[in-house]
């Protein structure tokens, strides 16, 4: 029997019982389209971090000193003189150093807007944008002028977005807004516009220790990202003599770990969702051994009419396989319009531009597998039904 008329024959089977079918696929499509989504996710979330830490700077690295007690430190004047002395590799640097105050506002206070001390060059390592105003000058760090840079979010809420030359309260100081920054991918309330930027001497003495422990490197270029990392921990290791005093990463070391951390993870999910196309291969099984039954006799007329057992196997084979087939193009449609909603749904819940995108591997791998798993579990009943005799089979009742 050629595999078309086998086809026809198949199809024409599950046209027969239309309910049954499509009950018997149920696993298949919820199968195929779980993994098409969760696949989608992962990818959609690789391409949001990608962004993300592309907004950042590809060419970002960052060092967090810990230190070995008062004996031995590195002071931010030896940063910017390491910056000098390689400037074939680095390009350039900005202390940053967190600080916890209150934010006054007129008569209002701002709970969860961030205050971070910052050298000059902090636009040109972090890529930043400037909307209205100046940036914090080395004049202003050199005389720790009270001055600061506001986000967007704050000069909106408080400032009617013209916020450059009113003044606001940081722990009890007062501090002139010199300029603000332009809106980032991330901001709002709880992202990166509700900042206050003020110079890192000042962030530094209002500190416990008065210590700088964090800074940011921009490198010459990414090509040169791995060189630039190098001198840097030279010098942090020429300082404390200790790789546990520091730390010294890059973006894209940041960003391999946490794509590896994610395929993992989808791949787990994926793996989990699969179950459900097992679960779908026993319903195909079940239902093509129900199926050899009600046909006993057609099988043994068949066989009669000098049909081959390897005919009616590939018969009860192709019939298993085009049912999974089909729930499995049900499944990548189901899967698409999942996936639509999920994008919607995040955009509206998190406010975040994040696409679930399924990829065409993901969309061929599902349908393959589907195929492949009613190939397999349809395998047995076909050899059931390929092994009848003609004899039995035609006095079946």
């Amino acid at each position: 029997m050629k595999f078309l008329q086998s086809f026809k024959l198949a199809f024409s089977s599950i046209l027969a019982s239309k309910a049954r079918s499509l009950l018997t696929m149920l696993g298949i499509i919820i199968g195929v389209s779980a993994v098409i989504v969760i696949i989608g996710l992962g990818n959609g979330l690789e391409i949001y971090m990608r962004e993300s830490f592309e907004s950042m700077g590809s060419n970002l690295i960052t060092a967090m000193v810990r230190g070995r007690g008062s004996s031995r430190n590195i002071s931010a004047d030896d940063m910017y003189e390491l910056v000098e002395d390689n400037s074939e590799v680095l390009a350039a640097v900005t202390p940053d150093v967190s600080v916890s105050g209150t934010v006054k506002i007129g008569t209002e206070t701002s709970e969860s807007t961030s205050i971070t001390g910052v050298g000059e060059d902090f636009c040109r390592v972090r890529n930043y944008d400037m909307y209205s105003g100046r940036f914090i000058q080395y004049i202003d760090i050199l005389r720790r002028h009270k001055v600061c840079v506001v986000g967007p979010y704050i000069a909106n809420t408080y400032f009617n977005g013209n916020p450059v030359g009113k003044t606001l309260k940081i722990s009890g100081e007062t501090y002139t807004i010199v300029g603000m920054f332009d809106e980032k991918a991330d901001g709002g309330e709880n992202g990166d516009d509700n900042a206050i930027f003020i110079p890192y001497t000042n962030a530094a003495k209002m500190t416990f220790s008065g210590r700088i422990s964090n800074y940011y490197f921009s490198s010459v270029s990414e090509d040169t990202v791995e060189a630039a990392k190098a001198v840097i921990e030279q010098r942090l290791y020429k300082a404390f003599g200790n790789e546990n005093a520091y730390v010294v990463i890059s973006m894209s070391e940041i960003l391999d770990m946490m794509s590896t951390m994610l395929n993992v993870l989808v791949f787990i999910l994926a793996a989990i969702a699969a179950i459900s196309l097992v679960v779908g291969g026993v319903g195909i099984m079940n239902i093509m051994l129900v199926s050899v039954s009600e046909r006993t006799r057609e099988i043994g007329i068949r066989k009669a009419l000098g049909a081959k057992q390897r005919n009616i196997m590939s018969q009860f084979v192709i019939e298993a396989a085009t049912t999974a087939g089909i729930g499995g193009v049900i499944g990548i449609g189901f899967g698409y319009v999942l996936s639509g909603i999920a994008t919607a749904l995040i955009l509206r819940i998190l406010e975040e531009n994040l696409a679930v995108t399924p990829t065409f591997g993901s969309i061929m791998m599902a349908f393959c597998i589907s195929v492949a798993i009613g190939i397999f579990f349809g395998y047995l009943p076909a050899k059931k039904a390929a092994r009848l005799n003609p004899i039995d089979a035609l006095r079946y009742e």
